[in-house]
């Protein structure tokens, strides 16, 4: 594969003859030798977009010839698509501020463009790419408005119909299971009987509470840091350049982005995403609790609880024949400790914001986009492959509920805590249930007895 000759301000690059990229991107592929991972494709797709829309409000305000205009339209238009994505190559783990991805998109969109209007690649005098493409920008502003676009784009998209889809598994889940009667558990030890039911409507709780959480946030995710360009001041912009751009944005995404109140705060902090990724992992540790607690209710299925059944999807070992094992559940608990780890490094990352600028910006972008991808597969996953699918073992559920040893909790009041306790201790040691007990003691009359300990009556104390 040969080479061509590009420059940046720095002199002349080799770059390879196929890449729409140029000498400045060839500068970080160089100095950025580190993991081989770009940022994700939905971040390169919110540079797309903001580079179109850029375009557009120069071209309103006069700035910007529209012949030129509509090529940069054009070629950011293949970036917002995906088309050019084997073009943005520089590494993550770069330059804190992420100039070398924004120079990256600045310059496969110059060259993509010079190449529409009939000029060859690297004809700056076409369409340049500091000049034109990111004209009114600095990638002090533009860097961390791609995270908060890329951000709520995959949301909306992504992360939010897949949970709401899991909120509703659940919802079902408790619909249906509403009459199966069940033993509760705290401290992994016996408690008063509850329905199967109950137990997984506080799972769809913990998703319609992480949904909320994540809403909640939104309304600081939307804000831009466009127009501040180098420090926040908004030096070498047109003082309409981010209403108009931001106008423009929401055209094409129907989103409600706005500009950021404080230029200062939005570049020399990211509070926002430091915000959402905390709500990622709060959603992640819900995801774990639920799938550990289904991995659980289905263990067995003859030496376990297996008050639950879980889809069979694949055989569960390569030497025990027969074996079935909870394996969406365990994917979906690895997905939620990598949310968890990722949001310790926006964490760390969040604390860099330096003065006028944060510098870790590229790590924050790949961490929390990543967190949102995750947690919408899994999630996506766990509803389709698992939760739909759940089947409840009543004769089983039902043989721990009358077993349980705390049913004797509904005698107290009649009988008084020690004597209640005596019951049930006596029960433990005979291998009877509390009721069998009960009766045989003569604590209560059993018409009484029968109505204490029915199980439930237990489940809904209120009524």
């Amino acid at each position: 594969m040969g080479t061509r000759i590009e420059r940046d301000s720095m002199g002349e690059m080799e770059v390879p003859e196929q890449a729409l990229f140029g000498a400045s991107t060839q500068r970080a592929v160089l100095n950025f030798p580190i993991s081989g991972a770009g940022l994700p494709a939905a971040f390169v797709s919110a540079l797309g977009l903001i580079k179109l829309a850029s375009a557009r409000s120069n071209t309103k305000l006069a700035m910007l010839p529209k012949d030129r205009a509509d090529a940069i339209e054009r070629a950011a238009a293949e970036v917002v698509s995906g088309e050019l994505l084997s073009h943005f190559v520089v590494d993550v783990f770069q330059t804190g501020s992420g100039t070398s991805t924004n120079m990256n998109a600045n310059e496969v969109i110059a060259n993509r463009a010079s190449e529409l209007l009939g000029k060859p690649r690297g004809d700056r005098e076409a369409v340049h790419p500091n000049d034109h493409v990111n004209m009114c920008q600095s990638s002090n502003d533009v860097i961390p408005s791609a995270i908060h676009v890329a951000a709520q784009l995959r949301l909306e998209k992504h992360l939010l119909p897949a949970l709401e889809a899991l909120k509703k598994s659940f919802d079902g889940c408790a619909q249906r299971f509403a009459s199966v009667i069940k033993a509760g558990r705290t401290h992994l030890q016996d408690a008063t009987p509850m329905s199967l039911g109950q137990e997984f409507s506080g799972y769809a709780a913990q998703i319609a509470h992480g949904i909320a959480r994540i809403r909640s946030t939104q309304g600081r995710l939307c804000e831009l840091a466009l127009g501040g360009t180098a420090v926040g001041t908004g030096l070498n912009t047109h003082p309409e350049f981010p209403s108009k751009t931001i106008a423009e944005l929401n055209k094409i995404t129907g989103m409600k982005f706005s500009e950021a109140a404080n230029h200062f705060e939005a570049q020399g902090a990211q509070d926002a995403a430091v915000e959402l990724s905390g709500q990622l992992r709060t959603v992640a540790v819900s995801m774990m609790k639920i799938a550990n607690d289904l991995r659980w209710l289905a263990s067995g299925p003859r030496c376990n609880i297996f008050e639950i059944e879980l889809p069979e999807i694949q055989p569960g070992s390569s030497i025990m024949p027969a074996k079935v094992n909870p394996v969406v559940c365990e994917s979906t608990m690895m997905v939620c400790a990598q949310v968890m780890g990722n949001d310790t490094c926006v964490m760390v990352s969040g604390q860099h914001g330096n003065f006028e600028l944060n510098t870790m910006l590229p790590v924050i972008a790949r961490n929390v986009l990543e967190s949102i991808e995750l947690l919408g597969a899994a999630a996506k996953n766990l509803s389709e492959r698992c939760v739909s699918g759940i089947s409840a073992n009543e004769a089983r559920c039902l043989e721990f509920a009358e077993k349980s040893l705390a049913t004797c909790t509904s005698l107290a009041p009649k009988i008084g805590y020690d004597r209640a306790a005596k019951v049930a201790k006596q029960a433990y040691l005979e291998d009877k249930t509390v009721r069998q007990v009960a009766k045989e003691m003569g604590v209560l009359s059993e018409e009484e007895l029968s109505r204490v300990l029915n199980l439930v009556a237990m489940t809904k104390p209120g009524l």
